[in-house]
Order: structure tokens, then sequence, then C-alpha cells
């Protein structure tokens, strides 16, 4: 099964077509569609292609399925015996996308350049 390693909002995600992920909030409506031009690396099941460091011509589409919020995370300070406690919480905002296709362009492996190699 063909797979390919993406990077967005600083973080990078292991996808296939057909994946639901979790990124970081994204400027897009739910319904639409989102572009990642960010692919790190691509495989199928014989070939391997990466780039130095991202893979020219290569782009993930995904439809925008919803934006949602994080299970909340707390942060919880304490000092013993000085009566010091602070509670700071926060939720993550998330845009959840299934991706749709994945393409790398004109990027052609021959088998014999990868003897030599």
């Amino acid at each position: 099964m063909a797979y390919a390693i993406i990077k967005t909002g600083g973080r990078q995600y292991r996808i296939a077509e057909g994946d639901t992920i979790d990124v970081d909030l994204l400027a897009i409506e739910a319904g639409k569609t989102a572009t990642f031009g960010d692919v790190l690396m691509y495989a199928d099941g014989e070939n391997l292609t990466h780039g130095t460091p991202l893979i020219s011509g290569a782009k993930v589409t995904g439809e925008v399925v919803e934006q949602r919020k994080d299970k909340k995370v707390i942060a919880f300070k304490f000092k013993r015996r000085k009566g010091y406690h602070r509670t700071v919480g926060h939720r993550r905002k998330l845009t959840r996308v299934k991706i749709k296709s994945i393409s790398i362009g004109k990027v052609i492996i021959a088998p014999s350049d990868i003897a030599e190699n």
C-alpha cells in the first residue's frame, strides 16, 4: 500500500489514501479541498522516493471534514508549603482532513539506478 510523509503545522504525518488525520487549524472551510505541497517521502510497495528535503512537484490533496477542538490539556503548577498553585488549561484547534489522493509528479526511478547505488 502506498503512503507518504507530509509536513504541515510543524509536524510530520504518515498518510495513505483514505486516511483521516487531525492537523493544526487550517483556514479552509469544511467541504473544501486542502492541498499539502510539503511531501518529504513517498513509498509504494516497491519503490521509495525521498526529497532533499522535499519532493519537487509532489502534492497531497484532501477534503476538509470539520474544524474541531482537541481534548482539554490541564497544566497544574504547585509549590509545596508556599500556598502556590495555578491551573492553566487549553484546547488545541484542529482541522480534520480526509486524504483523497497522493501524486508525486514526474519522478521516475529506474530499477538500474537502484542497483548501482
